[in-house]
């Protein structure tokens, strides 16, 4: 069973595969296809949108004799990533208490727990 992909959760899985590095439309395509069922010819609109609301640039380059067409994060594109991934956590946080039977209280107790393993800065 797979799950419906949104426009939003799509346009933050782009934000956070172009942000890691500037990179072109097929290796975005194959980084996705790790996590779900995604062709290039969905994959295309995401960028255009993207790129038409000022969250991504392009810019070509020569690679092995040919152009081509790479991908940038923008400023505007880095902040709404932000806002996706705060928005994600609690989303993720939410559904997690119902699907995996996790209350708050023991997310709570899980993350204490965690920062008591991590070491401490001096």
């Amino acid at each position: 069973m797979s799950f419906p992909i949104s426009a939003g959760l799509l346009d933050s899985m782009v934000l956070a595969v172009v942000s890691r590095e500037d990179t072109y439309g097929y290796e975005i395509t194959q980084t996705m296809r790790k996590a779900l069922d995604v062709s290039e010819s969905t994959l295309y609109p995401v960028l255009k949108r993207l790129q038409k609301s000022q969250m991504l640039e392009t810019y070509d380059k020569e690679y092995m004799g040919r152009n081509r067409r790479y991908y940038h994060v923008t400023t505007k594109g880095a902040a709404q990533l932000s806002d996706y991934r705060s928005e994600w956590l609690d989303h993720k946080q939410k559904v997690d208490s119902i699907l995996l039977n996790d209350t708050a209280d023991n997310t709570l107790t899980k993350n204490k727990e965690e920062e008591e393993l991590l070491p401490q800065e001096a």
